[in-house]
């Protein structure tokens, strides 16, 4: 009877969860940087923005309608822990710049939706991160614009449930696999690595 219940339970909350939270094609996407261009710069740095204008929300629900939505880290300045992960994750991906004129990519993050703790355990296989940003590029010497603002979109499968449970168990977090994206597409993006772009479907957001 127990057993019973509970897997009727389970598949009510499977139920609303479908109903209540719509699916989707997700993409990451960008212009790449023409490779005769990327091979004369080399990094000098990197800066990035997170704008005071983007909305924040702590809300304790599947989908808080906001700009920011990150809770791993302790509560605090949301903003300035999601641009230290941008910036880990961009210095990351341009490491392999090496060519005679120094040069600083300066970001600015128009959207970091990750999953709440809410979303994370209830359900598997659902969830999406949504990381999106500009970026450009400027001499370092001279401030001059290299390459103008680029929209970047860099969403990735989330994972929840059982999965990430287990995946936790083995020191991944959603931290480390965001960062591990960007820094993907910022390489693909200036031509360091593999190309990263590619759509996926998913529910959720």
């Amino acid at each position: 009877m127990f057993l019973t219940r509970r897997t009727a339970l389970l598949g009510l909350s499977a139920t609303l969860l479908s109903a209540c939270v719509g699916g989707g094609t997700f993409e990451t996407v960008y212009d790449p940087v023409p490779p005769d261009l990327a091979k004369g710069w080399r990094l000098a740095g990197v800066r990035v923005s997170v704008p005071k204008t983007l909305t924040v929300s702590e809300a304790k629900k599947l989908l808080p309608d906001a700009d920011i939505v990150w809770r791993e880290d302790p509560p605090g300045d949301r903003h300035a822990q999601v641009g230290k992960i941008i910036q880990t994750a961009v210095q990351s991906g341009a490491q392999g710049l090496r060519g005679p004129r120094p040069v600083i990519i300066e970001v600015t993050v128009t959207r970091f939706h990750a999953l709440t703790f809410e979303a994370e355990l209830s359900a598997n296989d659902w969830g999406v991160h949504n990381i999106d940003f500009t970026a450009r590029v400027l001499d370092a010497g001279s401030g001059a614009v290299l390459l103008p603002a680029t929209a970047i979109r860099a969403e990735l499968p989330a994972l929840s449930g059982t999965r990430m449970s287990e995946t936790r168990s083995r020191g991944v977090t959603q931290k480390s696999m965001i960062i591990g994206h960007v820094s993907k597409t910022v390489a693909g993006w200036l031509g360091l690595g593999p190309d990263n772009r590619g759509k996926f479907s998913r529910q959720g957001n």
